[in-house]
């Protein structure tokens, strides 16, 4: 089969021929249709400090995906062949105490799908049954579905504190913020701002419904809330950009008793205000994925019930590529000039 395959350490990747997975007897193997780039996927390509620490070559990355099942292995007991579907790209142990607690995101031995395995940077991928989520509603593309990995990264974020009437600040609006734009208003929320310094992002959001798309290279988060008409700082923060001075701001501009939802993974240490999380009672929360499978049920709720949060979510995707023209899909993410980039693996 073609795919993309890392073969040693060291930047870039190949576009080869590789041997097809294999099915074991709880596994499912499937025929990749859509496949989308992911902020992980860049950082294995460049092969810098963080995926050093993260994966071991040779290995074929790519974990947000959509497919169909081809082949099921004999102890597979509810997943068909034809089914269409997406993959939980987090494999755990099942046995650890938060695994036989049912939280299974908290999993100590996680392997990642396109990290430490195999992964959708294919023509097919193998993942165990537990792993496969059936898409029931007809109305879910293969580019919609390929992007249910961040979608639930945005879902796990923006739900993980109450949101009626509450004012929502978002820091960096690449494709998980812009999705959790649409969360939230679904969620509730009053006010939405989110920041970035990207005009085409910005555009982007306010699209998706933003109330307020800040430049912070040219306005500020007290301006922002003057504009918004707020007397208090912002209820709920998702901090998604992973910079340090965003995290800063977003605590200088909670209102007492506020809390944030951390998703962007820093690149380096951060200098907090401790002493103002302390005296104004915030709460930090750190988010790494999405829970399982309890993200899942509500992103597939959310997207029958709300055609407008159907559209928000898939106008996030703004690129579509052929699987052979991966580098210039790669290049296109890497710029954050637009929304999501979804390669098409079903023309290779």
């Amino acid at each position: 089969m073609k795919a993309l395959y890392k073969p040693a350490p060291g930047a870039g990747f190949e576009f080869t021929e590789r041997p097809e997975p294999e099915a074991g007897p709880a596994e499912v193997k499937i025929r990749v249709l859509a496949a989308g780039i992911c902020g992980t996927d860049l950082h294995l390509q460049s092969w810098d400090a963080s995926a050093q620490a993260m994966a071991s070559a040779p290995f074929i990355p790519g974990h947000e995906f959509f497919g169909e099942v081809v082949e099921v292995g004999e102890d597979v007991r509810d997943v068909r062949v034809g089914d269409r579907v997406s993959g939980e790209g987090h494999v755990v142990c099942g046995v650890c105490r938060n695994c036989r607690a049912g939280r299974r995101q908290m999993c100590i031995h996680t392997v990642s799908v396109g990290i430490q395995r195999d992964g959708a940077f294919a023509e097919y991928v193998v993942i165990p049954e537990t792993n496969v989520w059936v898409h029931r509603d007809p109305s879910i593309t293969p580019e919609l579905g390929a992007v249910f990995d961040p979608f639930g990264n945005a879902v796990h974020t923006a739900l993980s504190f109450p949101l009626v009437g509450e004012d929502v600040l978002i820091t960096g609006a690449g494709p998980i913020g812009l999705m959790a734009i649409s969360v939230a208003r679904h969620a509730g929320a009053r006010k939405i701002a989110i920041t970035d310094v990207s005009a085409p992002r910005l555009a982007l959001a306010r699209l998706m419904g933003a109330d307020l798309a800040v430049d912070v290279s040219t306005m500020t988060l007290e301006d922002a809330q003057r504009e918004l008409g707020m007397v208090e700082g912002f209820d709920v923060g998702f901090e998604m950009s992973g910079r340090p001075s965003a995290l800063q701001g977003m605590i200088e501009n909670m209102n007492h008793g506020g809390r944030i939802a951390m998703l962007g993974l820093p690149a380096g240490p951060a200098e907090i205000d401790w002493g103002k999380v302390v005296t104004h009672m915030l709460t930090l929360k750190g988010i790494y994925g999405r829970e399982m499978y309890e993200t899942w049920y509500a992103m597939s709720a959310m997207l029958s019930s709300n055609p407008v949060l159907r559209r928000n979510i898939a106008a996030v995707v703004t690129d579509v590529l052929p699987a052979a023209r991966w580098e210039e899909g790669f290049e296109t993410a890497r710029s954050g000039r637009g929304g999501k980039v979804v390669l098409d693996w079903s023309g290779v």
